[in-house]
């Protein structure tokens, strides 16, 4: 079977390492006070790739942490796949040139998919989508508003055009540590060609299990967050599930 990736994940506000709970600013925990150490953690204990969120970027429409992002690139030689106020081609290009691996556009997404579209194809492999979905439907502008458009929906609209993934987040979840939404999310995997990445409540090794059973094949990997922060996942086990999985 092709490797499930785990993504650890670090969501940046006024340069913290923070969690949200349903997306909520208001509800904010400050898990690290200097993200490029925390990713350096999550690089020791033996994960490859790290998921990372510019929060008041996200909500500004423009990079709000970009000292913070650049610091984490500096440190660690994960692949970093980056977030959150990503909405014209010379904030992709630039986050692609200081050494992000695959930038991810969210509201760009929905409000103007030529960026996407042109975006993928300039730059092949380097390109994710991410549908952030409240009940179904997609959350654009840092959550703070939710469109008419489902994640399938819009997902179609880029099935040709070379994404490298999707990132289906249910916001509901996020932070709360309720189990990923896996129905919905293999359901979004069935339907389109483009890798999909399940993100939003994961808590804990049953989650892993989940995401290695048969009916999830279609799914490339899952982002946990505050599972990992306070322990009630543990890396190594979760990780070593994962390899046990790939060699099987």
């Amino acid at each position: 079977m092709d490797a499930v990736i785990l993504f650890p994940a670090i969501d940046l506000k006024e340069g913290l390492a923070v969690r949200l709970e349903q997306g909520d600013m208001a509800r904010a925990t400050v898990f690290h006070r200097d993200p490029a150490q925390q990713a350096q953690a999550f690089e020791i204990q033996g994960f490859k790739h790290l998921h990372v969120v510019d929060l008041d970027g996200a909500f500004a429409g423009k990079p709000m942490n970009g000292a913070a992002v650049e610091r984490i690139l500096k440190t660690v030689s994960m692949c970093v796949q980056l977030g959150g106020g990503i909405r014209d081609m010379a904030t992709v290009e630039a986050w692609l040139e200081k050494g992000v691996n695959r930038v991810i556009i969210g509201t760009a997404a929905v409000r103007n998919p030529a960026l996407v579209k042109e975006a993928a194809k300039k730059f092949p492999g380097g390109i994710a989508v991410g549908l952030d979905a409240r009940d179904g439907k997609v959350a654009v502008e840092g959550w703070a508003e939710t469109s008419e458009l489902s994640a399938l929906d819009i997902a179609r609209r880029f099935e040709d055009a070379g994404v490298a993934a999707i990132i289906y987040t249910d916001v509901t979840r996020d932070g709360m540590l309720t189990g990923l939404n896996l129905d919905a999310t293999i359901a979004l995997a069935e339907a389109v060609s483009i890798p999909v990445i399940a993100s939003g409540g994961f808590a804990s090794l049953d989650d892993v299990k989940a995401l290695l059973a048969p009916r999830a094949k279609k799914l490339a990997g899952a982002i946990a967050g505050r599972a990992l922060y306070d322990g009630r996942l543990d890396a190594a086990e979760a990780l070593k599930l994962i390899r046990a999985a790939r060699t099987n």
